[in-house]
């Protein structure tokens, strides 16, 4: 690995930012629509929130992933995978194939792959790029702390416009007291409610912690069952198949076959696309963000107006 990296690649978890902007801006009941009667409301908040993070991390390159639908080889795995999800908002359905067409006019590759999550494209991607750039994940998915590294960062948004948290391994020891190996194994310990899959009954997040911190990993634990107290050990002994599903479940691929090379994926907006695209959805309000010329960095200065 070379001592400098070649430029800042941000891949984005294009369906975190979707759902993230499709509620902010629809939880009063009302739903931003063309005169045609398009439902935008999603697009348009993602926007803002895609040209903020570009404006506070200018990235050289960027990349958007998205899920390709709800068959993986996770479900494949594991029948009740997901299965607690409740069906989209029928105003959000029209705004999946809308999202992926204005990041293509902005200039931006949009990366997915049935079979597989955004959470896979982007840890391909990021093993990938990382060999030579920086990359930063920008998402609100606290699974993808297990993909920090020395060249790697996790963005993860917080509530409110501009709020985000950055972690680097660092940051992630010093907050939550694990590697980003680790992050997969309490997850193997503790499932995960969200994406419906148990983990150990009875395990919650404090014991996970507890038994990594002591034991380091599964295998560690799994080694050491008899000197753990007897509630916690009998419990490790009735789902020990459980805890090795709900860790596959909780891992991120890096081995997805996508392909994005950095060419592919240097950030140069495409203004006159892009503006044409805001002004068939009615953005003209949104139209600052595509902002002037680029400075001598090749950044664009962008100011933003309040998601709403």
């Amino acid at each position: 690995m070379s001592t400098e990296p070649k430029g800042r690649v941000m891949l984005v978890d294009g369906m975190a930012l979707l759902f993230r902007a499709f509620y902010a801006t629809s939880y009063g009941g009302y739903i931003r629509k063309t005169k045609a009667g398009l439902p935008t409301n999603a697009v348009y908040g993602f926007l803002q929130y895609f040209f903020d993070a570009v404006s506070t991390f200018e990235p050289s390159h960027v990349v958007c992933c998205w899920d390709m639908g709800k068959g993986t080889f996770r479900t494949e795995k594991y029948d009740g995978y997901k299965s607690n999800r409740i069906e989209a908002p029928l105003e959000l359905i029209p705004q999946f194939d809308l999202v992926k067409d204005v990041v293509a006019e902005l200039g931006v590759p949009n990366i997915g792959l049935v079979g597989y999550e955004a959470d896979d494209c982007i840890g391909t991607l990021s093993a990938c790029f990382s060999e030579e750039s920086e990359v930063y994940i920008l998402t609100g998915d606290h699974d993808m702390l297990q993909l920090v590294s020395d060249r790697v960062k996790v963005i993860i948004m917080k509530k409110g416009r501009s709020n985000y948290k950055v972690y680097d391994p660092a940051e992630l020891m010093d907050e939550k007291g694990l590697t980003p190996a680790q992050v997969i194994d309490l997850k193997g310990f503790m499932g995960d409610t969200s994406d419906n899959y148990p983990g150990v009954k009875g395990i919650g997040e404090k014991t996970a912690l507890k038994l990594l911190q002591e034991y380091s990993t599964v295998e560690g634990v799994i080694e050491n069952l008899a000197a753990l107290p007897k509630g916690v050990r009998a419990k490790i002994e009735a789902d020990l198949d459980m805890l090795h599903l709900s860790r596959e479940l909780a891992e991120i691929r890096r081995d997805v076959p996508v392909v994005c090379t950095l060419a592919e994926c240097l950030w140069e907006l495409q203004r006159e696309q892009a503006a044409r695209k805001f002004q068939e959805l009615e953005f003209g309000s949104l139209l600052h963000l595509l902002g002037s010329a680029p400075d001598e960095r090749g950044i664009v200065q962008i100011e933003l107006g309040e998601l709403g």
